[in-house]
């Protein structure tokens, strides 16, 4: 019976490889018959997609190249922002009109949403890697295709590191420009960068990014640029219960006219949890002086060599802050939970750390339950920027994994004119990446959402009861990070 059952698994691979596939779908293949991923439906139609995509760039125009400086002056910036625009939309309505095969028809964006684990980033990162591989001889000959790219500039990035990219260019242009609008500008400066944006776990919880994001997209749009986003929601939930939803609304409508939308709810597999975890990244004791010393000797051993020194290290952060690292090597940071989380950090000043290290250990991790709310929403940020970056997250906490994170929602009360929120253990969700930048009086800048500012960046209620998709990814990606192969070197 099994050597039956092997036949007909060779037979099924031979016809399957007999049939036309694209790049991403035979990566795709080559991968579940080395038994690297096990095959899933829902994936092999996403990697269809991608692969329709990934032909398209075959007569894609390329972004314009500038040759003038439209930043010296507002006058000429703003008229020749204009002109751009305007040429844009000639160029876009010859296409339509006329469907001048020479222009290229821009690509429909694809945005990916459904549950943790079941592959979404996986293939957008399939796809990402073949965008710039050459083609073969057969698919590149002058005659099928004069305008064949075999490359094209791209960027992959996670959206709320991105997010501060854009926010990090529009303060530095109106430092120089304070009257100026510095969307197209920074619009303009991203296409010229890359052609291709994938985007990882979007999403829109802070209201500065709300409120720009349309208008930035069709930016983008209007240059060319190609986006494909993963998301653990789907467009109509995006930025639900946010100040102001109603704007953010028209964006929302342009994704799903410019965007082709894919689900993969139904694939609730969630294939992170098949990890095997090396015993070696997340630690918790229950009080016994015992295993304490012993989670202590095991830190010491990964933490490794000697500390760097016996003054703290300044790591640089965008907006021109910087954090102080007191326990440190060339490779490896301990910090205690209370130094990441209790503090107004945020996903930049994570970002730098990681940039900066290789290992981080946080030691003195609680039980994150609905005391613990700006806390929460800062340590899972940290959860997804280590994620991104590949750093290796050790964990030292009071609590087992799967008690780490206790969900809870929240009610919104307002009486008097006074508004306040308050947070009950019941079992709601998780949060917020924002990237909105507030000044003090002393001149320096902080993220908004690290604060810790009830209300200030997103509408309480929304920010409270987005902490179940935040902590069901972060406990995901907690146990896919205890893996052996994890890290960077």
């Amino acid at each position: 019976m099994k050597t039956v059952m092997n036949n007909m698994a060779a037979q099924h691979r031979v016809v399957r490889r007999s049939l036309p596939t694209g790049p991403v779908t035979a990566a795709y293949e080559r991968k579940v018959d080395a038994g690297e991923v096990r095959r899933d439906d829902a994936q092999v139609a996403l990697a269809a997609k991608l692969d329709a995509l990934h032909e398209s760039f075959s007569s894609l125009s390329p972004v314009p190249v500038r040759t003038d400086t439209p930043t010296e002056s507002s006058s000429v910036s703003v008229s020749s922002l204009l002109l751009e625009r305007a040429l844009a939309s000639v160029q876009s309505l010859l296409r339509k009109k006329f469907r001048l095969w020479s222009f290229g028809t821009p690509p429909r964006g694809i945005y990916i949403h459904g549950p943790v684990g079941v592959g979404k980033s996986f293939l957008m990162d399939l796809f990402y890697a073949l965008v710039n591989v050459a083609e073969d001889d057969s698919c590149s000959k002058s005659d099928r295709h004069p305008l064949k790219r075999a490359k094209i500039t791209k960027r992959r990035v996670h959206f709320h590191e991105f997010m501060l990219d854009v926010h990090h260019r529009i303060f530095v242009y109106k430092q120089k420009h304070p009257r100026d609008d510095a969307l197209p500008v920074v619009a303009q400066q991203l296409a010229q960068e890359a052609q291709l944006l994938c985007f990882d776990e979007f999403q829109v919880t802070d209201v500065a990014d709300a409120m720009i994001l349309k208008r930035l997209f069709l930016l983008l749009l209007d240059w060319n640029v190609v986006v494909v986003a993963t998301s653990n929601r789907s467009p109509d939930a995006l930025y639900e219960g946010g100040i102001n939803r109603s704007l953010f609304l028209p964006f929302i409508d342009m994704l799903r006219h410019r965007f082709d939308i894919i689900s993969m709810k139904d694939s609730a597999k969630d294939y992170r949890l098949e990890t095997r975890a090396d015993g070696r990244s997340y630690f918790w004791s229950n009080k016994d002086v015992n295993s304490e010393n012993n989670i202590q000797a095991q830190l010491n051993e990964i933490f490794g060599g000697t500390a760097s020194g016996t003054e703290a290290e300044v790591i640089h952060v965008l907006f021109g802050r910087t954090v102080q690292v007191a326990r440190l090597n060339d490779r490896c940071a301990w910090f205690d939970f209370s130094e990441l989380c209790y503090q107004p950090l945020g996903a930049a000043d994570y970002i730098s750390l990681c940039d900066r290290f290789t290992v981080l250990i946080i030691d003195r991790v609680p039980q994150l339950d609905a005391n613990y709310l700006d806390e929460a929403r800062r340590f899972v940020t940290l959860i997804d920027v280590c994620y991104e970056s590949r750093t290796r997250l050790v964990l030292a906490a009071k609590v087992p994994l799967d008690q780490l994170f206790v969900d809870f929602e929240a009610q919104f009360e307002s009486s008097d004119g006074n508004e306040e929120l308050f947070v009950s253990e019941k079992g709601g969700n998780s949060s917020s990446f924002a990237t909105t930048m507030i000044c003090t009086k002393e001149g320096e800048q902080f993220e908004w959402s690290a604060t810790g500012l009830n209300g200030v960046s997103l509408a309480q209620l929304s920010g409270a009861n987005d902490l179940a998709f935040s902590f069901r990814r972060a406990r995901s990606r907690l146990i896919e990070m205890g893996g052996k192969e994890w890290g960077r070197q």
